[in-house]
């Protein structure tokens, strides 16, 4: 709604028309849906529908928002208990729609194991709705994709092995960015943390004459044994 075009009477005269015939328009069935997730507490200020001069300037914080620490509270806890996945952002390029689709999580919340089953609940909820409207490409998005939240998306697909939506974790993605980022003339790369699937897919997909060093022979064996159950 333009608002201050109404305030200060600059409204066009087809905009009710416009939004009126926009209102009867049948849904558009996006072709790939990105499923993320809220960050911070104040992370929802940040979405189209929050602040525009807040939106414009992501992970920063400003002194005035203290103030509203009572509504962050109450949103978090209303979420927390009754919310649902939403859609914040519709794109199109050409003949590709997409669509970002969030859901009321925040980080804290992935890390606390009593929370995903609810987790897990809403992501399942949204690829099921994903499937019944059409959709080609469901992407799972930041930590919607964890190993021991549901296995990068596995647990879906051993729930429904009818599915015909593809799930796509990013893994194969974030990999391919560290591989291109590697120097030219490196002949060793150094893989250190917790061992992971992009850590395997890395592992695994080093060009020819780059030999992988770990830190201990059982991140050896876990690469190992990943690998080995990826090819066969």
């Amino acid at each position: 709604m333009p608002l201050y075009d109404y305030i200060y009477s600059t409204v066009d005269k087809s905009t009710d028309t416009l939004y009126e015939v926009s209102l009867n328009k049948e849904e558009e069935i996006p072709h790939v849906v990105h499923l993320t997730h809220l960050t911070t507490l104040e992370s929802i200020y940040h979405l189209r529908f929050g602040f525009a001069s807040f939106a414009s300037s992501p992970h920063t914080s400003k002194w005035y928002m203290w103030l509203m620490w009572p509504l962050t509270l109450f949103s978090t806890m209303l979420t927390w208990n009754f919310g649902r996945t939403f859609v914040v952002e519709r794109h199109r390029f050409n003949m590709l729609s997409l669509q970002t689709w969030v859901i009321p999580k925040n980080n804290i919340q992935y890390f606390l194991q009593w929370h995903n089953d609810s987790i897990n609940c809403l992501i399942e909820q949204a690829i099921l709705e994903a499937e019944k409207k059409g959709v080609k490409v469901f992407s799972l998005g930041l930590l919607n994709q964890g190993e021991e939240l549901n296995g990068y998306g596995g647990l879906y697909v051993q729930r429904h092995p009818q599915l015909k939506i593809k799930l796509v974790d990013g893994c194969s993605l974030a990999a391919a960015v560290v591989l291109n980022r590697i120097p030219k003339g490196t002949t060793q790369v150094l893989l250190r943390g917790k061992i992971t699937k992009v850590a395997c897919a890395i592992a695994s997909n080093c060009k020819q004459g780059i030999q992988v060093c770990l830190i201990s022979k059982t991140h050896v064996i876990i690469i190992h044994s990943i690998v080995i159950d990826l090819l066969f």
